[in-house]
């Protein structure tokens, strides 16, 4: 069978997923028949579930798309804070119903997230084959430190979060994904994701400290755990976490 070669560059983010010889360089790709482009992006490294637009000469083209000989390919990651909606997104939709499923080794990103209102699901005994399921039956966002899961067919949104800090993973989801003007902190329950809503002081009396009864009158319940919440000290505290993690 007659060698085809086409060239492939990867843009912005994507080249995290590259070798050092192939760092924001132009790669040439050498295959036989026809293939789908899909194939060869992951082939190269990096996961569908991470690219949004492709460029085949020019023009866009869906993962089916059948290279030929002598195509010129651009890649290019999510593009959450530009509209490309006149070319072909690679995706059924946009990011902007933002919930994720976050991979085990990601915990305290998890209740970061939770922190400044964000709906991430997270269990510390997850396997990677649930993981790939509640992302594709809740339509979940997967972050994730293993670059191998972002290559599960059935994942359509995903992110390898490069950061080892937590405080700068929650940073770098935010930014990667431009999801600041989404922020609402403390709507979330930190331990179990639940939302956290107004509860009448009488609904929950019995279950506070004769301390709390005296010095505060609102109070606030876990819709999911029931874990209530009020105004002590600790918010005061998380509001300044919330701020420095805000800070761009």
């Amino acid at each position: 069978m007659k060698p085809y070669l086409a060239n492939f560059r990867f843009y912005e983010e994507l080249n995290d997923f590259l070798g050092r010889d192939h760092y924001k360089q132009t790669i040439a790709y050498r295959f036989g028949g026809q293939p789908a482009i899909k194939d060869p992006i992951e082939v190269l490294g990096v996961p569908h579930s991470e690219v949004d637009l492709i460029l085949v000469n020019n023009a866009s083209v869906g993962f089916d798309y059948k290279l030929k000989d002598g195509d010129r390919v651009a890649v290019y990651p999510v593009f959450e804070s530009l509209d490309i909606s006149p070319v072909q997104r690679l995706r059924p939709k946009p990011l902007r119903n933002t919930a994720f499923i976050v991979d085990v080794n990601l915990g305290k990103l998890a209740r970061g997230l939770r922190m400044l209102g964000f709906d991430a699901a997270y269990g510390n005994r997850l396997k990677d084959r649930e993981i790939v399921d509640i992302a594709t039956r809740e339509k979940r966002i997967v972050l994730t430190r293993d670059r191998k899961l972002l290559f599960r067919k059935s994942i359509t949104h995903g992110f390898w979060v490069r950061a080892v800090d937590a405080d700068a993973q929650v940073r770098e989801v935010l930014t990667r994904l431009d999801l600041y003007s989404q922020v609402k902190p403390l709507q979330r329950c930190m331990d179990c994701n639940g939302r956290i809503e107004p509860v009448a002081r009488e609904q929950v009396w019995s279950r506070l400290e004769p301390l709390t009864r005296r010095y505060y009158s609102e109070f606030f319940r876990c819709s999911s755990c029931h874990k209530i919440y009020w105004s002590g000290s600790h918010v005061a505290h998380m509001t300044g976490v919330i701020r420095e993690l805000l800070v761009r």
